[in-house]
């Protein structure tokens, strides 16, 4: 036998799961760029609180992003071959989105009156980071070579 037709006992992942850690590379990327950027800004702005905040601000971006696609791609590698993978997917992503909500709470109630922070830069860097997480989201997806179909089983 070839090793094509030999049966693989190793778990298929999803072919979205490439498309998934592609956005997670772009992603960092991506923030490295905005932390640069709103630290410049904010350093202008306001100094060093404007430079942490701007900092603080993209790299939350980040953490939000790469807790939906860190739970995808954990759902998708973990459960993939269990009889209610559906089931548990969903869970696991809507669990992530209630941490995120629950942990994104807790981060702007403790930073509220933080003297240390410019809450402004940081508010606008937050905001430029998810929406170019959104934009790379999109141009990932629409880029990406998918089935129109469900993964095929041999």
């Amino acid at each position: 036998m070839t090793e094509e037709t030999q049966p693989s006992d190793a778990p298929r992942l999803p072919t979205s799961q490439p498309m998934l850690l592609r956005a997670l590379g772009w992603g960092a990327v991506a923030t490295v760029a905005l932390m640069l950027a709103f630290g410049v800004i904010g350093f202008f702005v306001s100094g060093s609180q404007g430079v942490i905040g701007g900092v603080l601000g993209a790299a939350l971006a980040f953490v939000l992003l790469g807790l939906t696609i860190g739970s995808i791609a954990f759902a998708n590698q973990r459960f993939i071959q269990h009889e209610n993978y559906v089931v548990i997917f969903f869970a696991v992503v809507v669990g992530a989105w209630l941490l995120k909500l629950i942990a994104f709470i807790v981060v702007v109630v403790l930073l509220r009156d933080a003297p240390w922070l410019d809450t402004r830069i940081m508010f606008f860097s937050l905001i430029a980071g998810i929406v170019v997480s959104l934009i790379i989201d999109v141009l990932v997806v629409t880029k990406s070579r998918m089935l129109y179909v469900s993964d095929p089983s041999n």
